[in-house]
């Protein structure tokens, strides 16, 4: 009984694979020196496919389904070994178990920026990471071309050459589509379709299918993104003039709320300059502004004249010129007390620096200045 055991281990009668892994591409049967018995049980599982090699060659390939081998069934073995029919002789043979399942979540990324060159921005670098499916379409192609007699094959030896095939053919692509960078995060899933189809022949050609292919991000370097933050400011904000006028009226507010309980002087003072600031933002941006056209030189009566412009004046402060300021600004800067009759002005066409009293043009502005309160 024992000499019979010995025997029969000699022979496998049973070929399967139970695949319990989530990344197992190729799976040799561990045979060893066994030799297969002729009328062994072979048993393909769904998403799987056996393949026989025998001295280096493939002999025969079975799909999914319950096998008793015999030459009926391993016709090519059968001929390369001479096999007469009724012949049952054990043989060895390599079994290969494909499996062609889906393989989900496999991700491709670009580890560098890549320039490409847009309509808008001219040449600019970017960024791209997503996932992509694949499987394995013709077992004998994979088998040959890519693992070749490697017992077992997983998805992380051939994922870094399926990523570079991603993003040196993806990002061609994304060129290659006009698509503005500004537009590329509302058109991932066209995006994804154009890489899909200009990268599907290459998994082809290995025997692979690739199901799906996602685009979760394209990203541009952050200095980029820094200026188009601040390109999109400014389309919020709209006029920068008004805009301006805005910000310096927030601090003339907050600058009084903290003199309020104070010192009334410093607050007048916060009140002059804050106003001087207005008028200086007010001038940067009119300077900007396109000037009206005068009216023609032939002009009939209906014609009226142009507005007379009013005279903006310098006015020294701690020995230094500031201004030009016009006459509103002066008539708040005379209430905070920081224009006063002996304060130095100067305007266009005067020879030199006076005292704001000797100048007819501010006696109104220094006379609506209330005289100090008694006590």
């Amino acid at each position: 009984m024992g000499l019979f055991n010995k025997l029969m281990n000699e022979f496998v009668d049973i070929i399967e694979w139970v695949d319990n892994t989530t990344n197992t591409l190729i799976w040799k049967f561990p045979r060893g020196d066994n030799e297969i018995k002729m009328g062994a049980k072979l048993t393909v599982r769904e998403s799987q496919t056996a393949i026989f090699m025998n001295e280096g060659k493939i002999t025969d390939v079975f799909g999914p389904g319950m096998y008793t081998l015999s030459t009926e069934n391993l016709p090519l073995l059968s001929t390369l070994r001479g096999w007469q029919y009724g012949f049952h002789s054990p043989f060895k043979a390599d079994v290969y178990f494909v499996s062609t399942r889906q393989f989900t979540n496999q991700k491709w990324g670009t580890q560098n920026p890549v320039i490409i060159r847009d309509a808008e921005f001219g040449p600019i670098r970017l960024r791209a990471f997503g996932s992509y499916n694949f499987s394995i379409s013709d077992a004998k192609t994979f088998l040959v071309q890519i693992s070749a007699t490697n017992p077992d094959f997983y998805t992380d030896d051939i994922n870094e050459q399926l990523r570079n095939i991603a993003v040196s053919r993806g990002m061609d692509a994304i060129a290659s589509s006009k698509i503005s960078v500004l537009d590329l995060t509302a058109n991932y899933d066209t995006i994804s379709k154009i890489i899909t189809d200009k990268i599907q022949p290459d998994f082809a050609e290995m025997g692979l299918n690739l199901t799906k292919f996602l685009v979760e991000n394209i990203s541009l370097p952050p200095e980029v993104e820094a200026m188009l933050d601040k390109r999109s400011e400014m389309g919020i904000i709209g006029n920068l003039g008004a805009y301006a006028q805005f910000q310096a009226a927030n601090a003339i507010e907050e600058s009084a709320q903290n003199s309020i309980g104070g010192n009334l002087g410093a607050a007048g003072m916060g009140l002059g300059v804050g106003a001087a600031m207005m008028g200086q933002i007010g001038n940067v941006f009119q300077s900007n502004q396109v000037s009206p056209t005068p009216p023609p030189q032939n002009a009939g009566p209906d014609v009226p004249p142009p507005l007379p412009v009013a005279a903006d004046y310098f006015v020294a402060v701690n020995g230094k010129s500031e201004g030009p300021y016009s006459m509103d600004q002066l008539s708040q800067m005379a209430f905070a007390q920081t224009l006063k009759g002996s304060t130095m002005v100067w305007k266009k066409g005067m020879a030199g620096w006076v005292a704001a009293s000797s100048v007819s043009d501010l006696s109104d502005v220094l006379n609506n200045v209330p005289p100090p309160l008694p006590g």
